[in-house]
């Protein structure tokens, strides 16, 4: 992997040095909404260039408010991936509207494809497999396709709690990933506790799922805010760590910052360097200056533009 522009900006006042954690936050990603951009006056002054930015699109999101976030951090110099949601897509006309206008106002080439959040599609498409089977995205060019994926499993597509259609799932996507030129990773659900991420990577790769893994990470919020958080979004096993923490007053009332995570993975890395998570996506629930501040000051201020891979 080629690495740019690898010269640090001078330590921030109050940076952590671990240089371990700093090597495993370069090329980090992070997620908005429109209606969270636009409460940042400055995204130059909180992420380094060159910052995959997530746009996600939750129901009801006019695509005018998506596309012209876009076209926002893509003149500040951001590489922005917009998602795609198969169940709020009505049908072919309008995915094919989305990308052109993406494309052509912002000049987007990268996407994060996915079912979304409701449980019933309101048209033709109910998963990101459809969506990568209209062939769409690589007539109009795209070149980075991410796609979703489940540490801990997801209770709305296998309601069992186990992991077989999310399985099989990943199977089909990995036939993809190897039929076709186009970059892809597996953008993950957030988690807590890094031994569970651990060992559903490594299953991925006994399995001979090949698809780089940015694993998704909860930035610094309020402890209720998570807990919120995650059980809406149905993170499974790990939430036992956060509600260890409430349990414990001295914790209560303090902000919960992913370092504890993040070092374990980091370590993990560092002495298993064919460990395949290779970036870290940040969900930034208690703010994106929060979050980014986090970042800076734990080293994840590099110039290095973001991950190829």
């Amino acid at each position: 992997m080629a690495l740019l522009n690898f010269r640090k900006k001078s330590a921030p006042e109050g940076h952590v040095s671990n240089p371990v954690v700093e090597d495993f936050l370069q090329g980090y990603s992070i997620e908005v909404m429109p209606r969270t951009a636009a409460k940042v006056d400055d995204f130059k002054a909180l992420l380094p260039k060159d910052t995959r930015v997530y746009i996600a699109h939750i129901e009801g999101t006019p695509i005018d408010d998506m596309v012209r976030t876009a076209r926002r951090l893509a003149e500040d110099g951001f590489a922005v991936m917009p998602h795609f949601p198969a169940r709020i897509i009505a049908d072919k006309p309008m995915l094919a509207d989305w990308i052109a206008r993406y494309q052509g106002e912002a000049g987007v080439d990268q996407a994060l494809l996915l079912a979304g959040g409701l449980k019933h599609p309101v048209g033709d498409y109910d998963n990101s497999m459809q969506l990568l089977d209209t062939g769409l995205f690589d007539k109009a060019g795209f070149t980075r396709l991410h796609v979703a994926g489940h540490p801990e499993g997801n209770r709305d597509i296998d309601p069992d709690g186990g992991m077989r259609i999310v399985q099989e799932a990943l199977e089909w996507k990995q036939k993809f990933y190897e039929r076709t030129d186009v970059k892809m990773a597996l953008a993950t659900q957030f988690a807590f506790e890094a031994q569970p991420i651990i060992d559903w990577a490594d299953s991925l790769r006994a399995a001979g799922i090949t698809i780089p893994i940015h694993i998704g990470i909860a930035g610094p919020a309020k402890l209720q805010t998570l807990i919120r958080f995650a059980i809406a979004c149905g993170v499974g096993p790990s939430l036992k760590v956060l509600q260890k923490r409430a349990m414990d007053v001295t914790k209560l009332l303090l902000p919960y910052e992913p370092t504890d995570v993040i070092t374990k993975l980091a370590a993990h890395k560092a002495a298993n360097p064919d460990f395949n998570i290779e970036s870290v996506h940040f969900f930034p629930l208690g703010g994106i200056k929060a979050n980014a501040n986090w970042a800076i000051k734990n080293g994840g201020d590099s110039a290095r533009p973001v991950n190829p891979s």
